[in-house]
């Protein structure tokens, strides 16, 4: 319909109070402006100029034109700046990351990178740490934080610090004052994190051969789903601690940690951020220390 060369030129008469100063102001011939202009204002097919006698002025659709395709003309100084910068973040970042991460670190990870990169497009992909391994090698995305024993080969590999698992129950829930045993556990229904996951695999190792009856387990893709189930006296549950000690949920108010005998306890879950070096270097190395920042500041 119109190109930035004809913005520029409407720009040029606009300045210049008329088609033949424009012209000199370009270097071209009056003609060859005039011509221009006719041939974009049939394309629109509306009056960009009123002429009054040497002069012309915008007319109301000339002024909405050059006020419409002024917004595009930064539009694109801003996507060359961004994409031609030689050093740091530009344009659009891919980062996945598992939900655990979600509700421990990414918030405030994400304000320190908008802190320095503040033209930076971040795309989230929250997904199962198996399934992230996958679109990084496929480079589906650039940078993921999943658990340490998914990472693909040949990654780089930033280890955060252990996040602990915890058995939690609803604060309406009597429970003992001596720690629980698997059996006492098992006798209440049990919600975590989905199926196939490592996370549910240990909880399944800790009742396989421990009691008489297996039992049932809950998996959702939601920990944060998980975590009202538990407020809401579905049934007990396995929560990251940091997530459920987080006032920004509002269902952690209302549920409790569950004291259980040592076998009982769940292991920490061990995260890494990884990225392919030859791929995403510089961004790889960025998001890490961001990473690695953001898992500090509930220390300080």
């Amino acid at each position: 319909m119109f190109g930035f060369r004809d913005v520029e030129i409407v720009h040029a008469v606009v300045r210049a109070g008329g088609f033949r100063a424009a012209a000199q102001r370009l270097g071209l011939a009056q003609s060859a402006i005039s011509a221009r202009i006719a041939a974009l204002e049939k394309r629109l097919g509306v009056r960009l100029f009123d002429r009054v006698g040497r002069q012309v002025r915008l007319s109301p659709a000339g002024r909405r034109f050059l006020e419409e395709a002024d917004r595009l003309v930064h539009s694109r100084d801003r996507i060359v700046q961004e994409i031609t910068q030689t050093s740091g973040l530009n344009g659009t970042v891919r980062i996945g990351v598992a939900e655990t991460i979600v509700h421990t670190i990414l918030t405030e990870m994400l304000k320190l990178l908008r802190r320095e990169h503040a033209h930076v497009r971040f795309e989230l992909s929250v997904d199962t740490s198996e399934q992230l391994a996958h679109k990084l090698v496929e480079d589906e995305i650039d940078v993921a934080i999943l658990l340490r024993d998914l990472q693909p080969r040949d990654v780089v590999a930033a280890p955060l610090r252990p996040i602990e698992l915890a058995w939690y129950a609803s604060d309406r829930l009597p429970t003992p004052a001596a720690p629980l045993t698997l059996a006492e556990l098992a006798a209440h229904p049990i919600v975590t994190f989905p199926k196939g996951t490592p996370p549910y695999k240990q909880v399944e190792r800790l009742f396989a051969g421990s009691v008489g009856d297996a039992p049932i387990l809950h998996g959702s893709a939601s920990l944060s789903t998980v975590l009202h189930l538990v407020a809401d006296q579905f049934g007990i549950g396995v929560l990251p601690c940091r997530m459920a000690t987080s006032h920004q949920l509002g269902a952690a108010d209302h549920i409790q940690q569950l004291k259980v005998e040592p076998r009982a306890a769940p292991e920490d879950l061990n995260f890494v951020v990884a990225y392919f070096p030859e791929r995403n270097r510089e961004a790889g190395r960025i998001i890490s220390e961001a990473a690695l920042e953001a898992d500090q500041i509930d220390l300080l």
